[in-house]
C-alpha cells in the first residue's frame, strides 16, 4: 500500500513567528485516521522565523529526530546541552524519565525543519542529546542512515527503537532502491523536489505512507531530497 498524502491535506497552524504542517494528529489538529504510522508518532514540517522558537518545555518516553532542511536551530536543555544545528545536519532528543528544553532559530534568516518522534521501545531511560554533520554530498544519489537503533555501530545517531531514519540527495533521473522487511511501516517525505515511489508521482512537503511493499523504488524527476522513517507496527 502506497498513500500518498498531499501537503495542502496536512493539518495547519500559524502564528507570528511559526508556521506549521503536521502529518499526523498534533497540538489542536485531530484527524482519527491519521494518529500515527506504525511507531512513529509525529512529523512535522515547521517554518520558523528569525529570532524567536520553541520555549522551555518538557517531554519524557520519546525519540526526537530533528532534521534541518534551511537555515540552523539551536538547542539547550535542563540537563547542560547547549548546542546549533546547520541545514542538512540532524539532532536527537531522547526524552527518556524526563528532559526540558528549548528550540530556537537565532539566525538572520528562515529555519526549516522536520520534526520526527518515534515511539521508544524502553521507557524511562537517561535523557540526552546528540547532533551530528551529514554533508549533503554523502547523501549524493544514495540513501544513508542518519539516525537508527538498528545500526549502533554504524555512523547514525542512535535511537531507542528498531528503526531508521534515512536520507538521499538524488539529481534528475537518479534512482534509489530500500528494501523492504516484512511488517514494517514506512513514511517518506521530500524536503524538496519532485518524485516518483514505485511510479507514483510525489511532490515537495507530501507524506507517503507505505506498508506491504517488498522495496520502494524512488527516482527523481527533478533534483530532490528525501527522508524516510522506517518504524515497527505498533505493539
Amino acid at each position: 500500500m502506497i498513500d500518498v498524502r498531499p501537503f495542502e491535506s496536512l493539518g495547519t497552524f500559524r502564528n507570528d513567528w511559526l508556521d506549521a504542517h503536521y502529518h499526523f494528529s498534533f497540538s489542536g489538529y485531530h484527524d482519527p485516521d491519521r494518529q500515527n504510522w506504525g511507531l512513529l508518532r509525529v512529523w512535522n514540517d515547521d517554518t520558523i522565523q528569525p529570532h524567536t522558537g520553541f520555549g522551555r518545555h518538557g517531554h519524557r518516553d520519546m525519540e526526537i529526530v530533528t532534521y534541518v532542511r534551511r537555515g540552523a536551530i539551536t538547542h539547550r536543555d535542563h540537563i547542560g546541552n547547549d548546542g546549533r544545528t546547520v541545514s542538512g545536519n540532524v539532532q536527537v532528543m531522547s526524552a527518556g524519565r524526563g528532559i526540558e528544553h528549548e528550540e530556537h532559530n537565532l539566525e538572520s534568516s528562515l529555519t526549516q525543519i522536520f520534526q520526527i518522534w518515534i515511539i521508544p521501545n524502553e521507557t524511562g531511560v537517561k535523557p540526552g542529546w546528540e547532533t551530528r554533520a551529514f554533508p549533503r554530498d554523502d547523501e549524493s544519489g544514495a540513501l544513508i542512515t542518519l539516525a537508527s537503533g538498528r545500526k549502533p555501530d554504524s555512523a547514525a545517531l542512535p535511537i531507542h527503537q528498531d528503526a531508521d531514519i534515512l536520507a538521499a540527495n538524488l539529481k534528475p533521473g537518479q534512482t534509489v532502491r530500500h528494501e523492504v522487511e516484512p511488517g514494517r511501516f514506512l513514511y517518506l517525505v521530500p524536503a524538496a523536489g519532485l518524485i516518483t515511489v514505485n511510479g507514483r508521482p510525489v511532490k515537495a512537503r507530501d507524506g507517503v505512507a507505505i506498508t506491504g511493499e517488498d522495496a520502494l523504488e524512488i527516482t527523481a524527476t527533478e533534483a530532490s531530497e528525501i527522508l524516510i522513517a522506517d518504524v515497527p507496527t505498533a505493539a
